[in-house]
């Protein structure tokens, strides 16, 4: 087959034995998905080469963090707004063609960095205006992405396919900033965004193999091609119509604004970890969760497969808030990445079901827009935290706030699925 309409739930025999334990690859029989699949693979380390090099770039032209800070600015908030509208034009035309613009965008957008960069240009505004840009074709990107994945491979096999994608996304954040690291000393700073460029032309091959993905016939969206401001109002409506759907965008507000510790990690190397030395001890911090993450992703098989969808997402949330709580209890190194790690695998299995209840419970009609809402959670809970982490950290001292951090996703998460069961009823 080729997987241009798969969106039943004909999943093949499972495997039986430790290949249960290991990642559940059946999705990749799929060649279609498997296209998709490989383009995410060709760009997870090329991505972080850049998202290492903008930064590195910005402090050698200004030397002040704080302008390392506003250039991220100046990306989220184009990232937020076409994230929103792109989930409604990826739900209004065909997600193929979509996919080819914004990746050949993408493409185009790191050619200019490497431009830019290998002719000295050395202006500020400049790298802010390329990096706009760039996250503007990455919010409409990734919707469209993530929205056609259940297109492409049974109802069943949706919480593997996430699995496979999330695995290869959080390999790229640990290897690409240390291959960033290793090869600035050696090739240079413009190389980094060549190699970016270069890349992502494999992946615009790749999405040019996928078979047509327009509207399907009968959901609205196949006749009345809009992709307003309207639109994306009536995707919130859609969300807060399904009690599921709005629960599961809200568990991982509460896992990342009151759970994600990055702001402090700089905090605890300089203090806490200091007698391990503060550049070890920031790079182990901040490899520890995608680490663990990858690692979750590699056993998924051990529970992709489960139907208790609710569930598994609430004993996610609460194994994070558990795991980050150990880390901000721990006075040793070690056992606080240890901790971390085990957080890592919670928020790949969080993000797995998460990602799996959004693509089934919502129709094709509506999977862009809300997986639009999906990028904003995603890319913006963390961003809260970091203010919110920091002033706490301030204030009360770093451990304190990462402890209290983690237990108040606990708590939060708890009454939520005690007093709102629609969560934790809900089964694939």
């Amino acid at each position: 087959m080729d997987g241009t309409e798969t969106t039943g739930d004909t999943a093949g025999t499972a495997p039986a034995g430790w290949r249960r334990l290991v990642m559940d690859t059946r999705p990749l029989r799929h060649p279609s998905f498997r296209r998709l699949w490989t383009s995410t693979t060709v760009t997870a380390v090329g991505s972080q080469l850049t998202a290492v090099a903008v930064p590195k770039q910005v402090y050698d032209i200004t030397g002040s963090s704080a302008w390392v800070g506003y250039a991220s600015f100046a990306g989220l908030i184009p990232l937020v707004v076409f994230a929103l509208w792109g989930g409604a034009i990826a739900d209004s035309m065909d997600r193929r063609k979509l996919l080819l613009v914004t990746n050949a965008g993408i493409a185009v957008t790191s050619l200019l960095f490497w431009v830019q960069a290998v002719t000295g240009t050395e202006s500020v505004g400049v790298l802010m205006v390329l990096l706009a840009a760039q996250q503007a074709f990455f919010g409409i990107n990734s919707p469209t992405r993530s929205a056609s994945i259940a297109r492409l491979v049974p109802t069943s096999e949706l919480p593997a396919a996430n699995a496979l994608g999330s695995t290869v996304a959080m390999t790229g954040m640990v290897l690409g900033p240390l291959l960033a690291g290793a090869l600035i000393p050696v090739i240079g700073l413009p190389e980094l965004y060549l190699i970016d460029a270069l890349a992502l032309c494999a992946a615009v091959w790749a999405v040019w193999q996928l078979p047509a993905m327009p509207p399907l016939a009968g959901t609205g969206t196949a006749t009345a091609r809009r992709a307003g401001w309207r639109e994306v109002a009536a995707g919130f409506r859609y969300i807060t119509a399904r009690r599921v759907l709005l629960l599961s965008f809200v568990a991982d507000i509460v896992a990342m604004v009151f759970g994600m510790p990055r702001a402090l990690f700089p905090q605890l190397a300089a203090t806490t970890y200091a007698p391990w030395g503060e550049g070890l001890a920031l790079g182990v911090l901040f490899a520890a969760i995608p680490v663990g993450a990858v690692a979750g992703g590699l056993l998924s098989g051990t529970f992709s497969r489960a139907r208790h969808h609710g569930l598994m997402v609430i004993a996610a949330v609460i194994a994070w808030g558990a795991a980050v709580a150990g880390a901000g209890l721990s006075t040793g190194l070690w056992w606080a990445a240890g901790f971390l790690a085990v957080g890592g695998v919670a928020d790949m299995v969080s993000m797995v079901f998460r990602g799996a209840i959004l693509q089934s419970v919502a129709t094709d009609d509506m999977r862009g827009r809300m997986q639009g809402v999906f990028t904003v959670v995603v890319a913006g809970g963390p961003r809260v935290a970091d203010l919110l982490h920091g002033t706490a950290g301030a204030a009360l001292g770093s451990r304190t706030a990462v402890t209290a951090g983690g237990l108040l996703v606990i708590v939060t998460m708890l009454t939520l699925a005690l007093t709102m069961p629609a969560l934790r009823r809900y089964r694939a």
